[in-house]
């Protein structure tokens, strides 16, 4: 006892040394990923820098010459500064509020079937897309989307409703992206919010019933509300990451059509094209150190202000 007592009040180095000391299996047990954390998150870190040099491979990471702040300002002075960024923030907002709404929505409703094979199967075909590969998905927009007489098309055409020219388009893609984001990812997300209702004590709900409570009236003043710690909590989470395109899913579905990157170009296929092109690593690494400052600060302001509103929602 008198053990665990120092330990609670020794600091952190003191707690380190009593449980490598105590719990040697445990901390054998977390040494592969912490040995992996620290060579491929941690060691690498010290390539900021060339975020702030004109970096040359042949004279590699030190005697690269310092630029300073000059590669942020070439991005910030671009005129893709202001398109990149908004894309990558309506975008991602987007994708985030639609796939959090669809996923709950699909949890609900697979958390009201009753019967347990149909539940099963309805369960598998909604997370089935999650494991499709968006190259995968590509080829099967360029299909049905592609040609003036392609499947979508022609379903246009029979509703007399002229073709549209998807791949020249710009305007339509937004909505599309959305469209293919939802299909791919709200049956998999819903997984985390089904577990939630699961563990939802099932007391309450049989007292509702018996007080005259319809199913609507349950979802409505019972499931909702329980599950909204977990739905702030995912959000804060998937807000981190706001200023991260999907990279994936953007150059497979857009690839090089510049048609297009007036509503598409994200900052993830911008740095991509630029390291390509012009092979400027000094610029690249500072947009992505950019992206990754503006993504923790969202992080830590959303959670400041869930903190103030619902305090128990809050991350920390």
């Amino acid at each position: 006892m008198k053990k665990k007592e120092e330990k609670k009040n020794g600091g952190f180095f003191t707690d380190l040394i009593y449980d490598i000391k105590h719990n040697q299996s445990l901390c054998l047990l977390c040494a592969p990923t912490i040995i992996w954390y620290i060579v491929f998150a941690y060691c690498p870190l010290i390539y900021l820098l060339v975020a702030f040099k004109k970096y040359s491979p042949s004279l590699g990471l030190w005697k690269s010459k310092w630029v300073g702040l000059d590669n942020f300002k070439a991005f910030f002075g671009s005129k893709s500064f202001f398109t990149v960024t908004f894309n990558t923030l309506f975008l991602n907002a987007l994708f985030i509020l639609s796939t959090m709404f669809f996923s709950i929505l699909i949890a609900i409703a697979l958390s009201e079937v009753s019967g347990k094979l149909f539940k099963k199967i309805t369960q598998s075909v909604v997370i089935l897309p999650h494991f499709i590969s968006w190259t995968v998905i590509a080829l099967l927009c360029e299909a049905l989307l592609k040609t003036q007489n392609g499947f979508f098309n022609n379903i246009l055409g029979a509703f007399g409703i002229a073709p549209i020219n998807f791949y020249q388009n710009a305007d339509v893609w937004p909505a599309l992206l959305v469209i293919l984001r939802v299909w791919q990812g709200a049956g998999y997300g819903s997984i985390v919010y089904l577990a939630a209702i699961t563990g939802f004590d099932q007391e309450m709900y049989e007292a509702a019933r018996v007080d005259g409570a319809t199913r609507g009236q349950c979802i409505r003043y019972l499931t909702l509300p329980l599950l909204k710690t977990t739905a702030v909590m995912l959000f804060i989470m998937n807000i981190g990451k706001i200023f991260n395109g999907d990279f994936g899913m953007i150059y497979n579905l857009v690839g090089t059509n510049s048609l297009i990157y007036r509503t598409t170009d994200v900052i993830d296929t911008y740095v991509y094209r630029m390291l390509v092109e012009s092979t400027n690593v000094g610029q690249s690494s500072a947009v992505s150190l950019w992206q990754s400052i503006m993504g923790f600060a969202i992080v830590m302001f959303t959670n400041k202000l869930t903190k103030k509103v619902d305090p128990d929602s809050a991350m920390f």
